[in-house]
């Protein structure tokens, strides 16, 4: 399930922008498609811009009934009557979306026998220090089991040994669901952290729900301003 907003308060009109003769979207769907690995790929949007783009390249799209704060609860609508096990949430503004990260959060649950897992998600290992202290880079802090212990929009953690090495990770928006989670996320209220921070995963923390990370080497791009955008052209061609 492919979450995807027409609106966008840091460039609006992301997921419509030209990519080298398509849109951005219709590159993120393609991509996911040619991975190989789900039974069934949708763009799950509110726009009729976005859907009959999808739609006139080929591709599955299904419209929101009702209006969505955020992707987990757009695809909870969409799935609801559904008849699946995991369903993977891919980000509309990542046209690179490539078969080895997503194999890694599929594998987890394959692997998870007594089935403690209600989510994983990715993280990459970041060592910018502006991007460290970016505040539209949300950064995951992890046990040693690698289950994610806090989001954040700010650096954690904070270094406050300066003699001690500290690992930073930047969390990608790539989720794998089990239905019961998603489930359970869309009718439960927002709460102070989520509220503040803005990072709908922090939701799930505060309800005792258990997320695996898994890390990954592959940064790829998210087109969240119109130079990231200028980026990908880059790439691609």
């Amino acid at each position: 399930m492919i979450p995807a907003r027409y609106a966008a308060s840091r460039f609006p009109a992301k997921l419509m922008q030209d990519l080298l003769g398509k849109p951005v979207i219709v590159r993120t769907y393609q991509a996911t498609v040619n991975t190989g690995l789900f039974d069934e790929v949708y763009v799950v949007t509110d726009s009729d811009i976005i859907y009959d783009a999808v739609v006139g390249e080929g591709g599955k799209a299904l419209m929101s009934q009702k209006e969505h704060d955020c992707g987990s609860d757009r695809i909870a609508e969409a799935v609801m009557a559904m008849d699946v096990d995991i369903i993977v949430n891919v980000q509309g503004d990542e046209p690179f979306t490539n078969r080895e990260s997503l194999i890694g959060v599929i594998e987890v649950f394959k692997n998870d026998k007594d089935k403690e897992i209600d989510l994983a998600s990715l993280m990459v290992r970041i060592d910018d220090e502006d991007e460290i202290k970016n505040p539209n880079t949300v950064k995951v802090i992890v046990d040693n089991r690698n289950f994610a212990l806090y989001f954040s929009r700010s650096p954690i953690p904070y270094p406050r040994a300066k003699s001690e090495y500290t690992r930073y990770y930047k969390h990608k928006g790539i989720y794998a669901f089990r239905k019961s989670a998603l489930m359970d996320f869309q009718r439960l209220p927002m709460l102070q952290l989520e509220a503040t921070e803005k990072i709908e995963a922090i939701r799930y923390l505060e309800y005792g729900k258990k997320i695996k990370m898994v890390e990954t080497t592959v940064t790829g791009i998210e087109i969240d301003t119109p130079e990231d955008l200028e980026k990908a052209k880059a790439v691609w061609k």
